[in-house]
């Protein structure tokens, strides 16, 4: 398996891969490829790697900007994370996880938040903040990672992509 930036001949199979990875779960809306789509169009996907196992993508994981109302700088979105289900509970996802966080660390980034299941998460030392707020979903799902520095107190906003339900939606979140 190889962990690499996404090129534009792999954007057909990202759309596959996280609608097949999303498809069949109940916590879903099946936006998730128009999330990354719209990320994309927007400029805001700083960092969107695939898993290539023999020039076949079967996972993907996209970072993008946040912003911190007290106006820490540098902190980033992960999510979505998708990996086949027929490629699930074998690591890849994990590492592309692993990867995402180090590039990101090591390109100066504060840190990073996301909307995930905590025990899950909790493994690449995901934590619950009460100093960080994301509305509208419980608190306990909303975790940060802080890389050097303590975790900054404020409400949290992602890029405006995350509200993209479909491909006609999309072109509302470039504004």
């Amino acid at each position: 398996m190889i962990i690499r930036p996404e090129q534009t001949c792999d954007i057909a199979a990202i759309t596959e891969v996280t609608i097949a990875a999303f498809q069949t779960l109940e916590i879903s809306n099946n936006t998730e490829q128009f999330i990354i789509q719209a990320l994309r169009q927007a400029n805001a996907l700083t960092l969107s790697l695939v898993a290539d196992i023999d020039r076949q993508v079967v996972g993907h994981i996209a970072f993008s900007p946040v912003t911190i109302s007290d106006g820490s700088p540098q902190w980033y979105g992960l999510g979505p994370v998708s990996v086949v289900p027929e490629y699930q509970n074998q690591g890849i996802g994990t590492a592309l996880i692993q990867e995402g966080l180090s590039l990101l660390k090591t390109s100066g980034a504060q840190g990073c938040v996301l909307v995930g299941y905590p025990a899950y998460y909790q493994r690449f030392w995901f934590r619950n903040s009460p100093t960080l707020i994301y509305g509208g979903i419980p608190p306990e799902f909303f975790l940060a990672l802080a890389f050097d520095r303590p975790i900054p107190q404020g409400n949290v906003t992602f890029h405006p992509g995350f509200s993209a339900t479909s491909d006609a939606a999309i072109a509302d979140t470039l504004f």
